[in-house]
């Protein structure tokens, strides 16, 4: 009986502290993180679409991450997958985080059928899809800072991050510690790409963590934008 007794309570522990230690990992203390750059503003608001169920959709007052799988989101499979396993699923819940996804008006038959694939993992609560003209779609993808094009068909593997204010987040200088060393020209990174696993893990998901441990400081008033972000940070995976 003693042993059982030890069992259960060393698994109630163990089940308490795993939170404890993911939010610790979540929100690192202010002396040690950069904001998330702004790397561009004044990002259109999505006023012209609607969701699955006719309801209005806003960036404004959400910290968003916007993706385009066009006209045939089905062969887009792969990029929905990726982003709802390796972001959607660690974020859904937090207040304000949503996934947004613009597709065209015509395309709500494949939807149904993506959304299968994505449901047969869990339910879609903090996940969007909303409906609108290509030409709207256009507009919203325009204002964004991006280094590649939509395809003919409006899609593309990657996806952005707008915060509650259509500010668009990302990094300036994505360069490592070795590019700096060795003196090389800045980059900048305003996407993040979801064929590229290793890049919505580490980079992607680092980086919303630093804006949701920005949009905190700032609601109990302890934000400090020069605060810097430790080296150690940088290492963290999943």
């Amino acid at each position: 009986m003693q042993k059982k007794s030890l069992k259960k309570t060393i698994i109630l522990s163990v089940l308490f502290f795993l939170p404890v230690l993911f939010l610790l990992f979540l929100y690192p203390s202010k002396h040690n993180y950069n904001p998330l750059d702004v790397v561009k503003t004044q990002v259109e608001e999505v006023t012209d679409f609607k969701d699955e169920d006719g309801n209005d959709i806003r960036f404004e007052g959400n910290i968003t991450v916007v993706g385009f799988l066009g006209s045939e989101p089905m062969q887009e499979t792969t990029t929905a997958l990726n982003l709802k396993e390796l972001v959607y699923d660690k974020f859904k819940g937090f207040k304000r985080f949503q996934i947004l996804v613009l597709v065209p008006d015509g395309s709500q038959s494949q939807i149904a059928e993506l959304r299968k694939e994505l449901l047969k993992y869990d339910e879609l609560k903090y996940w969007h899809f909303a409906y609108g003209h290509p030409q709207d779609i256009l507009k919203v993808f325009n204002s964004l800072k991006s280094e590649i094009p939509l395809s003919d068909k409006y899609a593309t593997s990657h996806v952005f991050i707008v915060d509650n204010e259509l500010n668009q987040r990302g990094r300036n200088d994505d360069r490592t510690d070795n590019d700096i060393e060795a003196n090389k020209p800045i980059y900048s990174m305003t996407s993040y790409d979801c064929v590229e696993v290793a890049e919505l893990k580490n980079k992607m998901s680092e980086d919303i963590r630093i804006l949701f441990t920005e949009y905190r400081q700032k609601r109990d008033g302890n934000f400090d934008s020069s605060s810097r972000r430790a080296d150690d940070l940088k290492k963290v995976t999943d």
